[in-house]
């Protein structure tokens, strides 16, 4: 374990919503892996048939959010070239964290900190609205992505523009606006960005999956779920 996710792990245990005015008791685990049985036969790489088990999850739950998904081997890329699925390596193990929501849901920072960049990635598959935030913490300085969010949420940003814990960063998009995604947010932590600005993968191979993944710590590190 690194010195880092040690601090995180103790950091506190209180729960950090990523979403405003939904309550706790209302997000419920997903499992949109290649292991789960309930989705054979699924197409799940269709956003209206992804949609559609998410809701059926969250029925059965009486639920309001789904939530999930560190370090899970997905079908749901199979929809787009971005994740060169017909060659080898697949990229398809996936580095965030998902809440699934109705678009417009308000998106909350579960740590304060300042704008890195920002950008709309608009390749289908990609991204969409796209905001990195950049944390100090204990002397570390690691960075926090929010992809798919509305386009309206890029209204006013800039780099170095503070958010405090708790702050309304944006909402979700829709569906066209993410690039053909079921509205959700991706939330991930992401130690050493690099050269990316407004970007950063969010799915590895499973050849490239231990430098990922200690590059991009378990999000729920941060947020405890």
């Amino acid at each position: 374990m690194s010195l880092f996710v040690q601090i995180l792990t103790v950091l506190d245990t209180e729960t950090r919503p990523v979403f405003e005015d939904v309550p706790l008791e209302t997000y419920t685990p997903i499992d949109l892996s290649a292991d789960n049985s309930e989705l054979d036969g699924i197409q799940i790489s269709d956003p209206e048939i992804c949609q559609r088990y998410i809701d059926e999850v969250l029925e059965r739950s009486a639920s309001k959010v789904a939530y999930g998904g560190y370090l899970e081997t997905r079908n749901l890329y199979r929809q787009s070239p971005n994740f060169d699925l017909d060659s080898a390596p697949d990229r398809d193990v996936h580095l965030g964290m998902d809440f699934w929501a109705p678009e417009g849901t308000l998106v909350r920072t579960p740590l304060g900190g300042k704008v890195h960049s920002f950008g709309n990635n608009t390749t289908k598959g990609d991204y969409g609205p796209t905001i990195i935030l950049m944390h100090e913490l204990q002397g570390f300085v690691f960075y926090t992505l929010y992809g798919h969010l509305s386009v309206e949420s890029l209204d006013g940003i800039f780099e170095g523009k503070p958010y405090h814990e708790g702050s309304i960063l944006g909402s979700l998009g829709a569906t066209e606006i993410n690039v053909n995604y079921a509205p959700h947010l991706h939330f991930q932590i992401i130690l050493n960005i690099g050269e990316y600005v407004g970007d950063y993968p969010g799915v590895c191979s499973a050849a490239n999956l231990e430098w990922y993944k200690a590059n991009c710590p378990d999000p729920n590190l941060v947020l405890n779920f």
